[in-house]
């Protein structure tokens, strides 16, 4: 038998009004409701009946989500959220990979008010976005975009204090010869993640062994790597933008037989699903993927139901994971 949402009314203790509200993002209903009302939902697979809510209501029952790769586990962690939590307040994700739009071109889940509001997951061409979403009265939310100017209405992580604790972890450890290897300059996160570093190291009078700039990828770590042990020179220790890059510095290190971290330590960012699987487990700092994802499709939800009036930012701090990449006899200078 189909579930109803007297079903879920009746499961959760509360009144068909109230269950409905929280289906259609009311943020007056009290927490301890709320999420009766989504534990209900989730234990008798409830599923609003889209058609009758989009004839009611005249929606679309779609949320748009604009991300520029799939081939990320972050970015995958954090559509995993989204769509999980979208789904029960009955709305279906529709998921589009598109790396930004030109002068006056519009991506297609934009036109023709196919969708009743749309994420961007860390766009490179925001701006161009922005405008056609204005123009068209469609609400949206960023998660991780590149301009502060933009933050209205956005989810971003504190890179800035991701970059300084993962410096002051390896400062706390002893070491005082510390490479940086970035990403590309286009992203906003590179440039605090590299910020927050050469702060800390700034406040123990210290400059980077090497700060190296390249992409996301595993290579842009091994190559780097390669060359300084063609040049027969390493630092203690290596702070790399993203888990891939570390992926391929320990990569190169150990072929070579540099132990990690006795000879050189390693740190990363993301907390990719591979940082805790490689040997050494990967020391790194983790995004929490659920915090924004939930964070980021409750302030969307407000803006469609026209609770959200003003914009705001919500800013979620990193989180340091600890693991074998820099512990062990680390506690002398480097």
């Amino acid at each position: 038998m189909k579930v109803s949402i007297f079903d879920v009314a009746k499961k959760s203790g509360l009144s068909v009004v109230t269950v409905s509200r929280v289906l259609n993002g009311a943020t007056s209903v009290r927490e301890n409701n709320r999420q009766k009302v989504l534990d209900a939902i989730k234990e008798l697979d409830y599923r609003p009946n889209a058609a009758a809510r989009s004839l009611a209501s005249g929606k679309t029952g779609i949320i748009g989500l604009i991300v520029t790769t799939l081939q990320d586990s972050f970015f995958d962690a954090v559509v995993k959220e989204l769509n999980e939590t979208l789904a029960l307040h009955g709305y279906y994700l529709a998921i589009s990979v598109y790396d930004g739009i030109g002068s006056g071109e519009s991506h297609y889940l934009i036109q023709e008010d196919r969708v009743d509001g749309l994420i961007l997951l860390s766009p490179i061409k925001e701006d161009n976005y922005i405008v056609e979403l204005k123009r068209r009265g469609i609400p949206y939310v960023l998660i991780d975009n590149q301009l502060p100017e933009n933050d209205s209405y956005s989810i971003t992580i504190d890179n800035f204090k991701g970059g300084y604790a993962a410096a002051s972890h390896l400062l706390e450890l002893g070491y005082t010869s510390i490479a940086h290897l970035c990403g590309q300059e286009m992203f906003r996160s590179t440039r605090e993640r590299r910020a927050g570093f050469l702060q800390a190291l700034q406040k123990q009078g210290l400059a980077p062994f090497e700060i190296v700039h390249g992409e996301f990828e595993i290579t842009m770590g091994y190559d780097t790597a390669q060359g300084w042990l063609a040049e027969g020179k390493l630092p203690g220790a290596v702070f790399a933008g993203d888990d891939n890059i570390a992926l391929g510095v320990i990569n190169a290190l150990m072929e070579a037989g540099v132990k990690v971290p006795e000879e050189v330590a390693v740190v990363g960012y993301d907390d990719h699903y591979i940082a805790s699987q490689l040997h050494p487990h990967l020391t790194t700092m983790r995004q929490p993927a659920d915090k924004i994802g939930v964070a980021a499709a409750d302030m969307l939800l407000r803006r469609i139901s026209g609770e959200m009036k003003r914009g705001s930012n919500i800013k979620i701090d990193p989180e340091l994971i600890v693991r074998e990449s820099t512990v062990g006899d680390a506690n002398i200078q480097r």
